[in-house]
């Protein structure tokens, strides 16, 4: 695929949550604006739009004038920043955002697919413009002819933009572009981060963005070396076998190690346990 930069729009007054800062309230330990930034982490260039804040990887920050002047003026301040024929465009309250989706956007609006871009629909069929990929071209060309017209973008609907482009819609996930406009919003979003089938990937995704590792973990591999070393040592030898896995992972990987370190250190591990069990069971 061509590659493609990233603008997230973090500005805005957040009116309907008391003009609380909004791309930095948590969900699921982790500040609503890294997770977008998450789901977009090979773009070329990403460009947010918004206050300078600590983020969980480099941006380049952009300022749309007049401040507050909405999300067109602020797509064309991010715009200036990027280069790719492909611009993903986010709002920075979606905190089930998804490299798949992204990567269905991008699909959907790629070269020789007929279109200005590709834009996410909701489960009630309604469009949500800030969670697309745009041509770059179209979209420079619609925001200058669009500033010509009213003499800025300063206050302007989206719309404006979007009834200009030839669009496709695509149906992503139930909660692609689920939003946290409210506090009813937020506390739905934090509920579901902690439901059972994926409180796990969660917590670890959280680990890992708090500790700087970029690393790949099997997560079933670690959770039955744990029960095998829980069942067939003592309980507390689950923690402690993990942690020294880890630790054993981390000195191979200056070596070249990665994912694969984990695994043979994990097995051999494993292995152990299954021994010092069988000397239990044995006459």
């Amino acid at each position: 695929m061509t590659a493609y930069d990233a603008i997230v729009l973090a500005g805005g007054a957040a009116k309907r949550l008391g003009g609380a800062d909004k791309p930095g309230l948590r969900v699921g330990g982790r500040a609503l604006l890294d997770r977008v930034l998450a789901a977009c982490a090979d773009a070329g260039t990403t460009v947010v739009v918004g206050d300078r804040r600590p983020t969980v990887r480099a941006v380049t920050w952009a300022r749309e004038e007049p401040h507050g002047g909405g999300p067109l003026a602020a797509l064309g301040a991010g715009v200036r920043h990027t280069s790719a024929e492909q611009v993903l465009v986010l709002s920075a309250d979606l905190p089930f955002l998804g490299a798949d989706t992204v990567r269905a956007l991008r699909d959907a609006s790629g070269p020789g697919a007929g279109v200005d871009g590709a834009l996410c629909t909701d489960e009630d069929g309604r469009d949500q413009p800030l969670v697309a990929v745009y041509r770059a071209e179209p979209l420079r060309r619609e925001l200058a002819l669009l500033a010509a017209e009213h003499g800025g973008l300063g206050g302007l609907p989206l719309r404006l933009l979007t009834h200009e482009l030839t669009l496709r819609r695509v149906s992503a996930g139930p909660l692609a572009s689920f939003d946290c406009d409210t506090w009813e919003d937020i506390a739905s979003a934090r509920a579901r981060i902690r439901e059972h089938g994926t409180v796990l990937d969660e917590w670890i995704t959280a680990v890992k963005d708090e500790l700087g590792i970029d690393l790949d973990v099997d997560t079933g591999l670690l959770l039955d070396l744990a029960r095998d070393a829980a069942h067939g040592v003592a309980r507390p030898a689950a923690p402690l076998t993990t942690f020294l896995v880890g630790y054993a992972a981390a000195k191979a990987s200056g070596d070249g190690g990665g994912p694969e370190a984990v695994a043979e250190a994990a097995r051999k591990a494993a292995a152990l346990a299954l021994r010092w069990a069988d000397e239990d069971e044995s006459p």
